[in-house]
């Protein structure tokens, strides 16, 4: 009987019944009347429910994907088959995870006899980790609608939720057919030649004369030139910061997020750029170490490090972070370094060993600018506790200015950029970094 309830129609006309009882108390002839209501009442909800249980019943299936892509829309299909000889009324209710908060959320249709229904639905997960999924819960109205019988299936279904690799395809796509700037990346143009020598072709009109090779244009008969490209094989590090200022919530995301999937965007792009992409997590001690490679599989392992980072809650060491790079990067390396800095005073106890690190590296400061302030200072000031409220946040905005200043007098090349807009952005710098020789 747990898996029997009754619904609203039957409600409806047992309150009428009800009502006629109350009003036979003046008019007794509606008493008989009340009492004929009920038995049919009754005997039509009895009626109702054989039938939900001897005349046939539901199937469904869930189909997760095994990964789901976070801060991205990901489907779910639920496909639902009928096998009543009549037409019935279904109620979906799915158990979500709990990291959903869910409890409102359910999907009503009717199913004609013997026909099967697919039923997809989105969800934005906001947390790397595993999710797990309760009952897909059917509830069957039958002929009648008095009664309802529910049916259950696939619990305990588990799906894990890995950094955006739904992102990172969409990048991938637009980098192996050169279609960048269609995503908003700026086309940069190239500061001299590369240093790698590709081959010889044929000269055509336009081509630089200090690139003719005399030898082959002496062996061909006609001029041959040497053609460049750019050089590879550099290695880019994504720099993670996981201390307490990374916690920061921006549309349900933590900066660590944001900051994870644009690591795996700008890792993949590097990686088809015939770069080496590497990663290094750092708090108040050092996290987790990716050496730079070219193989095949680093992505995978690059998706599977940035999987298990968590955000620490002690202040970050950037001492540490120093003498982990030096000791293991011997080779120069371009390194994009997430983290966020509230104020001067914060960015300058950690200066002297930015400074250190861009000594043999080529360093990019990444930190974020707070929407919320911005949002703030462009409300209307209605009293003098709001004038307070827009003057301290201009003063929080322009103190993230004066860091990237102050950062750039230093020859510390920075990126100051709202979480949203993160991605495109760190892209542009690679590109630029990579367009302009300077790794």
């Amino acid at each position: 009987m747990k898996n029997v309830f009754i619904n609203r129609r039957f409600f409806w006309f047992f309150w009428a019944v009800v009502a006629l009882m109350l009003l036979s108390v003046n008019f007794p002839l509606l008493r008989n009347t009340a009492l004929v209501m009920f038995a049919i009442l009754m005997a039509a909800s009895l009626a109702d429910l054989l039938l939900l249980f001897k005349a046939g019943n539901v199937t469904a299936d869930r189909k997760v994907p095994q990964r789901l892509s976070n801060g991205s829309e990901n489907e779910v299909s639920i496909t639902t088959t009928s096998n009543y000889p009549f037409q019935v009324s279904l109620r979906i209710f799915e158990d979500f995870p709990e990291q959903f908060q869910i409890r409102d959320k359910y999907f009503a249709f009717t199913l004609k006899p013997g026909s099967t229904s697919s039923t997809v639905y989105k969800l934005r997960p906001v947390k790397r980790g595993e999710y797990v999924f309760g009952y897909l819960n059917i509830h069957v109205s039958g002929v009648l609608g008095l009664m309802v019988r529910r049916f259950r299936f696939c619990h305990n279904q588990k799906t894990q939720v890995y950094p955006s690799f739904a992102q990172m395809k969409k990048y991938e796509i637009m980098a192996i057919s050169n279609r960048l700037t269609e995503a908003g990346i700026k086309k940069v143009r190239k500061i001299g030649s590369g240093y790698e020598f590709e081959h010889i072709r044929q000269y055509v009109q336009g081509d630089d004369p200090r690139k003719v090779n005399w030898k082959a244009t002496a062996r061909k008969g006609e001029l041959m030139v040497n053609n460049f490209q750019d050089e590879k094989a550099q290695q880019i590090y994504c720099l993670i910061d996981k201390g307490r200022a990374m916690k920061m919530p921006f549309d349900d995301m933590s900066l660590l997020d944001y900051a994870i999937n644009s690591s795996l965007v700008l890792s993949n792009t590097a990686l088809i750029k015939g770069d080496k992409a590497g990663i290094i997590t750092f708090s108040d001690k050092t996290g987790t170490i990716l050496p730079a490679e070219r193989r095949t599989a680093q992505i995978n392992n690059i998706l599977e490090t940035l999987y298990n980072q968590k955000t620490r809650y002690a202040e970050s060491d950037f001492e540490n972070l120093y003498v982990t790079v030096r000791a293991k990067l011997n080779q120069r390396s371009l390194l994009m370094l997430f983290t966020n800095f509230e104020s001067p005073q914060g960015m300058r106890r950690q200066l002297y060993y930015l400074k250190a690190l861009a000594r043999h590296h080529k360093l990019v400061v990444i930190f974020f600018v707070n929407t919320e302030l911005q949002l703030i200072t462009q409300a209307p000031v209605k009293t003098v506790e709001d004038i307070y409220i827009k003057t301290t946040a201009e003063k929080f905005i322009l103190d993230k200015h004066l860091i990237v200043k102050e950062l750039n007098k230093e020859g510390i090349q920075t990126i100051l950029c709202p979480p949203k807009e993160l991605t495109i952005s760190t892209l542009n710098k690679y590109l630029e970094i990579k367009a302009a020789n300077l790794i």
